[in-house]
């Protein structure tokens, strides 16, 4: 849906103008810090925008998550999988995975369950000084832990996934004029009657 996307192809050189003429508004965007726990050693560290995606392998069964926020324990899950993610990859995989709408203005980290097994498994939104460990406590079959969609870790069985907001922050680009609401309006035809 491209909810990045602040301009339009055909207003590109204006646009270019503007942001020249210093005429736009930064916005600031939470990220996400993840790394695994695999006996005893850290491995995999990495930075992201959108999200860290706990997914099953290629064959068609279920993988099983132990979830803790914070040090305490919260459930255990069963399904294809969970997101977690920021404010802004809450317009990503999460919301095509039935996650909420996050606006990026509220600090916080949402999880998502990919296909729960229980349906009393729902997305869950914590503060964004939450620390997730999430856990593969099922035979691995090619589990992975997938950041923002572009570099994946194969996981195993006992590995722990943590996820914490990064003190990195992604800046945007914004005009004055324009609003997150505006943007999800047109990107979800919000409206369109």
């Amino acid at each position: 849906l491209g909810f990045l996307t602040e301009v339009r192809l055909e207003n590109l050189y204006p646009s270019l103008e503007r942001v020249f003429a210093n005429d736009f508004v930064l916005d600031e965007r939470l990220m996400l810090r993840t790394h695994i726990h695999r006996r005893g050693e850290t491995i995999a560290p990495g930075v992201v925008l959108n999200d860290v995606v706990i997914s099953k392998g290629t064959v068609a069964h279920m993988i099983e998550l132990k979830i803790a926020i914070q040090g305490r324990f919260v459930t255990n899950m069963r399904g294809d999988g969970l997101i977690v993610s920021s404010p802004t990859g809450s317009t990503a995989y999460s919301l095509s995975a039935g996650g909420p709408i996050i606006d990026p203005a509220v600090q916080s980290l949402i999880l998502t369950p990919i296909c729960p097994h229980t349906l009393t498994h729902r997305p869950l939104i914590v503060p964004s000084n939450a620390e997730i460990e999430v856990t593969l406590t099922s035979k691995d079959d090619g589990s992975m832990a997938t950041l923002d969609g572009q570099m994946g870790v194969a996981i195993s069985r006992g590995d722990t996934v943590v996820i914490a907001t990064s003190e990195h922050r992604t800046k945007l680009i914004r005009f004055p004029e324009s609003n997150y609401y505006d943007v999800l309006r047109e990107k979800l035809k919000w409206g369109d009657g």
